[in-house]
């Protein structure tokens, strides 16, 4: 079963004075492209959610965000008691000069490094209950993924069966083919009033039709679109197979449309065409 990279992902920890939200969202992409949203609170546990990501996404441009949202009461931030001291004194001097009246302390509580901003060390117990809830956005994640996988799946197995069918369909011309080709040289003979050796044209006909006969082609084609099919229902990553044997099945629908000499083959080889840009298409959406 094929999954796509498109997908998303969410989960929810409740933690002592604090909910984290984790959000997962994917698109296509030849490569792993993670671009984290992580919070200052929470960056030193950076190369450990990379680590867990890299697992679970696999493949794809994903973008992961963490939202921290405080719910109960937090220790006050402490006060650079010096700095605001000196922030009072100069504002005061400057006031006294300017014939000013304001609020000095409000002014100094709102300059830099008025307050002290240490960062809190993560528990064990907040750091595991996060790799939790990081895992459980990646189970939520690659359910979404799996469920668009089934519809693209079920999309390439209908196209594949449309190439399936217009290739049941070409036999019915080659014969005709060889009489429409036996006639058109016959009259192109005749307009040259030149005598014509039947054995030698026979020959010389049979040699001419060698060159545009399709069976190694039908042979080679129907094989690929097998493999095809065959590779939609292994587990795995198929993303990158199924756009190679798409490939080769390309080769064969061109080599075959090059050989067709006949209206109605050509046809049938645009419409196999047609179906075949909509496998490239889906296939660069399979992980």
């Amino acid at each position: 079963m094929i999954r796509s990279m498109t997908g998303f992902g969410k989960a929810v920890a409740q933690l002592p004075g604090k909910k984290v939200s984790i959000e997962i969202k994917s698109l296509n992409s030849k490569g792993l492209d993670l671009n984290l949203r992580l919070p200052s609170s929470h960056r030193e546990m950076e190369v450990e959610i990379r680590d867990v990501l890299a697992s679970g996404v696999i493949r794809g441009k994903a973008d992961i965000s963490f939202f921290v949202e405080l719910t109960g009461a937090e220790e006050a931030p402490a006060i650079n008691a010096e700095i605001v001291k000196g922030y009072v004194r100069q504002l005061n001097t400057i006031a006294r000069e300017l014939g000013l009246e304001s609020d000095v302390l409000s002014l100094a509580m709102r300059m830099p490094d008025a307050l002290k901003n240490e960062p809190k060390e993560i528990s064990e117990d907040e750091r595991a209950s996060i790799l939790q809830t990081l895992n459980e956005a990646i189970e939520q994640f690659n359910g979404f993924r799996l469920r668009e996988g089934e519809h693209l799946q079920n999309d390439l197995t209908g196209n594949i069966n449309t190439i399936r069918d217009l290739l049941s369909k070409v036999p019915q011309y080659e014969s005709e083919r060889i009489t429409t080709t036996r006639e058109r040289m016959m009259k192109a003979l005749e307009a040259l009033e030149a005598k014509v050796d039947e054995n030698r044209f026979e020959q010389e006909l049979v040699f001419y039709l060698e060159k545009y006969d399709v069976n190694e082609e039908k042979v080679r084609l129907s094989g690929h679109l097998d493999h095809f099919e065959e590779s939609l229902r292994e587990s795995g990553v198929h993303g990158r197979k199924l756009g190679f044997i798409s490939q080769e099945i390309g080769r064969e629908i061109n080599t075959l449309g090059s050989k067709a000499n006949h209206v109605e083959m050509q046809k049938l080889v645009v419409g196999m065409k047609e179906e075949l840009e909509k496998i490239k298409e889906q296939v660069l959406n399979v992980l």
